[in-house]
């Protein structure tokens, strides 16, 4: 897998990055990979919201934005796939190019706006999944320009919930004018109760922004709490720039992801866990790009996480070299399952 990888790179990376996913999910789901055949080690299974994780890898939301390639995605040895972000109406997203690589850092800036073919097609790409190797996830957003936010995504609540093992209410995306102003607690909680409710038995789940405040913490852990979700997602992209970075990519607007987002997000982890006191379940996300930074947001308080931006630099087989890695560090600190590492 990484032979194959080293000879697509350079023809991938010269192309517009939006262009060179789409080739990507062309080839996902035409059969252009390869297999993963990493055995997952009996450590990395999990109970987590009521399901059964095989291994606590999973591939974040934003790469196979309309229920595309499913299938493949757990061929490359993801426990879990999150598929969306998914609106109620087709929309476009923000004008291209709106995808930018710094492969220095090994960093992305997208400010995509949530594009997507909708809930229609999307709905009809996942009933083509004839079988499920692992636990699918559906993230969903509000189209741009929908006035009433909370309409679209109990629209998209109710709609999903009977098809969903788990459900994302995204309110974090800086690309999505206005989107972050959702996670105040104002709005937050009678609208959390009501999706809840909607949601049924199926876990409910809500991604949360890195940027927030030890005061916007607190305020949300509790809020959460009270509105009776069943885990977080952490992070989103950053809206942060450091002067590390090139100034021709820094100044780019959206949001950014890589190793530069890695110690905020997993220091946003540990900060959710302690204020919750484990009670509710993380997915841990942003910069992960080895088996020790998994680890590292495990240790913080995380379950489960999630990769996308290193896929782009270090290619599939790093789904595998995480797994590996993960049983190998948790076998190293005495560890007989993941669970016993969470929040230590």
């Amino acid at each position: 897998m990484n032979a194959l990888f080293a000879l697509a790179k350079p023809v991938l990376h010269a192309m517009d990055a939006e262009t060179a996913h789409g080739i990507t999910i062309k080839a996902l789901k035409t059969g252009l990979y390869l297999k993963d055949s990493t055995p997952d080690a009996p450590a990395l299974r999990q109970t987590v919201f009521g399901l059964d994780f095989k291994n606590p890898v999973g591939i974040a939301a934003g790469f196979d934005k309309n229920a595309d390639v499913l299938g493949p995605l757990f061929d490359l040895g993801f426990g879990f796939v999150e598929a969306g972000t998914v609106t109620p109406r087709p929309q476009a997203g923000n004008p291209r190019p709106r995808v930018f690589r710094e492969p220095n850092s090994k960093s992305v800036i997208n400010r995509m706006g949530f594009p997507g073919l909708g809930a229609d097609v999307f709905e009809e790409n996942l009933k083509q999944l004839k079988a499920r190797n692992g636990i699918v996830g559906i993230n969903i957003g509000k189209n741009k320009d929908t006035e009433d936010a909370a309409a679209d995504y109990l629209a998209l609540v109710t709609r999903f919930a009977p098809q969903a093992d788990y459900l994302t209410i995204n309110i974090s995306s800086p690309n999505t004018p206005g989107l972050r102003d959702l996670q105040k607690p104002e709005f937050l909680l009678p609208f959390m109760r009501e999706a809840k409710t909607k949601a049924g038995n199926t876990p409910l789940l809500v991604k949360l922004a890195p940027d927030l405040t030890e005061a916007q913490i607190v305020e949300l852990a509790a809020t959460l709490m009270d509105g009776g979700v069943n885990g977080l997602i952490l992070g989103n992209t950053t809206l942060a720039r450091p002067d590390t970075l090139p100034e021709g990519f820094r100044t780019q607007t959206g949001g950014l992801s890589g190793p530069h987002v890695r110690e905020k997000s997993t220091a946003v982890i540990k900060r959710f866990y302690a204020e919750t006191k484990g009670k509710l379940a993380i997915v841990g996300v942003g910069g992960i790009g080895s088996a020790q930074d998994a680890y590292d947001k495990i240790r913080a308080g995380a379950c489960l996480v999630q990769l996308y931006t290193a896929l782009v630099f270090e290619g599939p087989a790093l789904v595998g070299s995480v797994k590996t890695g993960l049983a190998a560090l948790l076998a190293r600190d005495g560890f007989k399952n993941i669970s016993e590492a969470v929040g230590k």
